[in-house]
């Protein structure tokens, strides 16, 4: 009769083992398919707003006249430029999480060869602005420049030339576009 009753023991034991097995194996398995659900998810643009920090920057995005929207509507989405490795996506999300962000973000200065890997040739930009009343913006007397100096994505660009120059085509700018000077 012991024998049974510790045959039953270990029936029990180990039906009750295998199901913390299974129970952590479907726990894994949600994780996995959660993280990568949400990994997928992040990839478009709209799931920026899961972060209240974000909603003015995906706003300028998906709806104003800065330089976002326009690449909005030339097919970019925010992770052709900014970065999409995993870690930096969850550094970003224990940013939120913790509250260790600071409003207004930091403008990024993305380098030129970036903006170059879209708009191919410098030399191209040049030619299209060549017709500017007195001076072409991209032929700057400062030498080389990154485009940062003058574009933003998420706020008003800066026309860097105004600084000590009122050109005549200052006025055709649209607002998305302020004059340094003013």
């Amino acid at each position: 009769m012991e024998r049974d009753s510790g045959q039953q023991i270990n029936f029990w034991k180990k039906s009750f083992q295998n199901k913390v097995l299974l129970l952590v194996l479907i726990a894994l398995a949600v994780i996995v398919i959660g993280t990568g659900a949400t990994l997928k998810a992040s990839d478009k643009p709209a799931f920026c707003t899961n972060c209240h920090i974000m909603n003015t920057y995906y706003k300028s995005y998906s709806e104003s006249n800065l330089l976002a929207n326009k690449h909005a509507k030339a097919g970019l989405v925010c992770h052709d430029c900014h970065e999409t490795s995993i870690t930096a996506k969850i550094n970003e999300g224990i940013k939120y999480i913790t509250n260790d962000f600071k409003t207004p973000m930091k403008q990024r200065r993305y380098s030129k060869e970036l903006c170059l890997k879209c708009h191919n040739d410098f030399d191209k930009i040049i030619e299209k602005t060549q017709s500017l009343e007195e001076a072409n913006p991209h032929e700057s007397h400062f030498g080389s420049q990154e485009c940062y100096e003058c574009h933003s994505m998420h706020r008003q660009s800066n026309v860097m030339c105004s600084r000590c120059h009122q050109f005549p085509w200052y006025k055709d700018l649209d607002s998305s576009w302020k004059q340094s000077g003013k």
